[in-house]
């Protein structure tokens, strides 16, 4: 994909490669386990699911999964639904660089724009996104349908 001072970011295209970045993404997904990581992966690619990692010596330190989607709230977008960087690897650059990457990513798709949700009590990545020039726009509502009784 493409190299920098960062490191080496590479579209991760198979389950191998996806289970090498499973060390990241597991200190944000931490609901999961590295086999249902990778097959969620799978699943989700049939939908539009990708996913990059930013490598350093051949070893990702940070991960972005994404997929484009047009919405009627917001027009054609790059939604981003993972986002982490090795707790290593935190103010390095590597976040930007993904970051860069994936905004690059959607004005080659013709994208109005880039999106995420990212957890109330996650401050320094919202302290990030802010300094990406992202804006809180919406608050996202969830329910749990194993939960719900109506």
């Amino acid at each position: 994909m493409s190299s920098g001072r960062a490191g080496t970011l590479v579209e991760l295209a198979d389950a191998d490669t996806v289970r090498a970045a499973w060390p990241v993404v597991r200190q944000l997904r931490t609901h999961l386990t590295e086999d249902s990581f990778v097959a969620m992966v799978g699943a989700m690619r049939a939908e539009g699911y990708r996913a990059i990692a930013l490598l350093r010596d051949n070893t990702p330190c940070a991960y972005a999964g994404f997929r484009i989607l047009t919405m009627l709230a917001h027009g054609r977008l790059l939604y981003v639904d993972d986002l982490v960087t090795d707790e290593t690897a935190r103010d390095t650059g590597a976040g930007r660089a993904l970051m860069a990457w994936l905004v690059g990513e959607a004005r080659r798709h013709g994208c109005a724009g880039v999106q995420l949700d990212s957890g109330v009590q996650r401050f320094a990545a919202h302290a990030f996104y802010f300094g990406r020039g992202m804006r809180i726009a919406a608050h996202h509502f969830a329910m749990a349908l194993d939960d719900h009784r109506d």
